[in-house]
Parts: structure tokens; C-alpha cells; sequence
């Protein structure tokens, strides 16, 4: 087993010197890796009477994650990397594939790429992306995404991707960055069980519940082919 913890901006701000300080402790600690959430943009709630209790706004501090682990990954080198998670569907699928493969990289292979669709509309309508088909896109980019990592030069036409026999460099050593999913909706078991290399669930209560998804990810995976 290996235990890791986020980085608690609404604890500890983001400043420098306190989240290299939170990375180093952990590994004093025997920590074994760091996640760093990821929201672009926060909405101002002052204009929106309706907004959610609980739900992050413009005054909540978060750091880019790509831009935070690749400073920390120099000041921490025993720790693995992890986004918790980075909302992939708001995001260009081959700048995403390039810049975890960097991260990856330089961190020698210590990154996964957690990744999940988001709740925000605020932040897909600013990043120019269609929050309504988010899920469907992001099962494509996925793909994209592991051509990307994998091989020299990519063809791909797909309903929301063309990639005309190109190619990122550098890419990771292995090949790929481990994909994690997050989230609990439906379809997330099934995308998990075709492409994933992990899951982040929500918290599931101390009973059977858990158990029994896991179940149905094992029959998923094995379905595909796939070792769970």
C-alpha cells in the first residue's frame, strides 16, 4: 500500500516556500506521493445568488498542476506526482498528453495523470469547450492521449480529434503515463475498465457498497480483456 495526500491550499495558502516546505515533510515523513487539485477558473459568486454552498470560487487558490509538480518533483525527488484530478475535457487533449509526458519526464517517471470531467460550466464556457459532451470527448482524448505518449508519430481522425502524422517530443520513457480515473458517475467503471490504469472513487461508506463496485469493475475489466 502507498499513502499520498493533496495539497490542502485552503489550509496552507500557495505560497513557495509553504507547499516546497508541505512536499519535503510529507517525505520526511515517508509519504509516497503528492496530488494537486486543478481548477482554471472560479466564478465569483457575489453575481451568482444561486451558487452552491461548498462549491469553489474565485476566491479559492489553486495552483496550475503541471506548473506545481514540476517545481516540487526538483525539491521532493523521492515523492511520485499525481493530479487529483485534472479536468482533461476543458483542456487540448495533445497540449495535456505533452505536457504530462514533460512532467513525466522530469520527474523520471514518478507522474500519473489522474484525471476526471468536471462540474464547473464557468470554467468550460471561459476555456472555450463544450460542457455538455465533455464525458464523450474525454473517452476519445484518453486515446489520443496514449497514441500521443506511445508512438513516434500519430494518425488519428476521430469525431472531436485529427491528428495528421505527428508527434510529441520528448515523450515518457516507458511509453505511457498512468491514467487514473476519477469520479463516480455510471460511465466511469466502463472507460476505467478499456483504458484506465486506476481509479480515484469518492468516499463510499463503511459497508458492502464499496465492495460490490469493485466487483463490478473486476467483471468490467476482465470483459476487456484487461487484468484488473
Amino acid at each position: 500500500m502507498q499513502l499520498g495526500a493533496l495539497v490542502p491550499f485552503g489550509d496552507i495558502g500557495g505560497d513557495p516556500q509553504t507547499v516546497r516546505d508541505y512536499a519535503q515533510g510529507m517525505e520526511a515523513m515517508g509519504y509516497d506521493f503528492l496530488e494537486a487539485p486543478d481548477h482554471v477558473l472560479g466564478a465569483n459568486a457575489a453575481s451568482r445568488p444561486d451558487w452552491e454552498a461548498g462549491r469553489n470560487t474565485s476566491e479559492d487558490l489553486f495552483h496550475d498542476p503541471f506548473v506545481l509538480l514540476s517545481y516540487l518533483s526538483g525539491v521532493a525527488p523521492r515523492l511520485g506526482f499525481s493530479t487529483g484530478v485534472l479536468i482533461v475535457a476543458q483542456r487540448q487533449t495533445a497540449l495535456v498528453a505533452k505536457q504530462a509526458a514533460c512532467l513525466d519526464v522530469l520527474c523520471k517517471g514518478r507522474f500519473r495523470l489522474g484525471i476526471g470531467v468536471g462540474w464547473n460550466e464557468v470554467e468550460f464556457v471561459g476555456l472555450n469547450e463544450n460542457f455538455h459532451n465533455r464525458g464523450r470527448r474525454s473517452e476519445e482524448q484518453v486515446q489520443v492521449m496514449q497514441a500521443l505518449w506511445k508512438q513516434d508519430h500519430v494518425i488519428f481522425k476521430g469525431k472531436y480529434h485529427t491528428i495528421d502524422d505527428a508527434g510529441i517530443n520528448p515523450r515518457p520513457a516507458s511509453g505511457r503515463v498512468p491514467v487514473w480515473y476519477g469520479g463516480h458517475h455510471e460511465k466511469t467503471l466502463p472507460r476505467i475498465a478499456k483504458w484506465g490504469d486506476g481509479w480515484m472513487p469518492n468516499a463510499y461508506p463503511p459497508d458492502q457498497t464499496a465492495l460490490n463496485i469493485f466487483g463490478d469493475l473486476h467483471r468490467l475489466t476482465e470483459a476487456e480483456g484487461r487484468d484488473p
